[in-house]
């Protein structure tokens, strides 16, 4: 990925979707994992200056549907991380043939969703190794706290991808990858990424979207300033989920 060119093009984006169908009972299991593995993931230290995050995603034409709404709450689960110890984000997708772009660094919620407003979903393969090779490359030259992947399909040689994730788990990054849908081969990639770098896998549906919201936001906060900022946090938010990651992390 040529850095000086891809990270100003963001803004010729286009597309992707949104969180997918599952069942109550197994969307409450996935969220228990998903909090078990953020738990043991690496510390995140504060005070060390301002979280780096990389948000990553699949903006090929089979995330058309629901593209609008993964907007909002992407968007949103920055929106909350201002005041938590300060969070500069990099937004990274891919679609069409072989376009993998990755924008400047950021530092609101609001600059991410006018980024995010300019891109619309073009068919095409999946390009993850792309993005991982990014992020270790982004991560040599100054730390990356957290590599947020959202996606829903695999069409990539998972044994290539795995290797790549055990070098960011070398580097101390982990993966926090939401599968939207239940792609089996792509569940199976998504969660062996999360397990090489001590990240966490999820899998939502649409009626979950104020949970994932939730969870993105305290994975932003957690990148942005460690155990205080997600205290700080869930102070605000509230929700059973985010007090069930505290206790964990503590």
């Amino acid at each position: 990925m040529a850095q000086s060119e891809d990270r100003n093009k963001a803004d010729d984006s286009r597309d992707a979707r949104d969180l997918r169908t599952r069942q109550d009972g197994a969307v409450s299991a996935d969220v228990a994992a998903f909090l078990r593995q953020v738990a043991a993931a690496p510390k995140t230290a504060p005070g060390g200056g301002r979280g780096r995050l990389i948000f990553a995603m699949d903006a090929t034409a089979s995330r058309r549907a629901t593209w609008d709404e993964a907007q909002r709450i992407q968007a949103d689960m920055f929106a909350t991380t201002a005041g938590l110890g300060g969070l500069d984000i990099q937004l990274v997708f891919f679609r069409g043939l072989g376009e993998c772009r990755a924008s400047n660094w950021v530092s609101d919620g609001r600059a991410l969703q006018r980024l995010m407003r300019q891109v619309d979903c073009v068919g095409g393969h999946t390009q993850i190794e792309r993005v991982l090779n990014h992020t270790l490359a982004e991560s040599r030259d100054q730390k990356v706290n957290a590599l947020v992947y959202i996606g829903d399909c695999l069409e990539e040689d998972p044994d290539d991808i795995a290797n790549r994730a055990g070098d960011l788990g070398l580097q101390g990054v982990p993966i926090f990858a939401f599968q939207e849908g239940r792609d089996p081969a792509a569940e199976a990639c998504f969660r062996e990424v999360a397990r090489l770098t001590r990240g966490a896998y999820c899998a939502f549906d649409r009626s979950s979207a104020a949970v994932l919201r939730e969870l993105l936001s305290a994975v932003a906060a957690y990148a942005a300033g460690g155990l205080k900022a997600l205290e700080a946090y869930g102070r605000d938010a509230g929700s059973s989920e985010v007090r069930l990651l505290i206790g964990q992390l503590r």
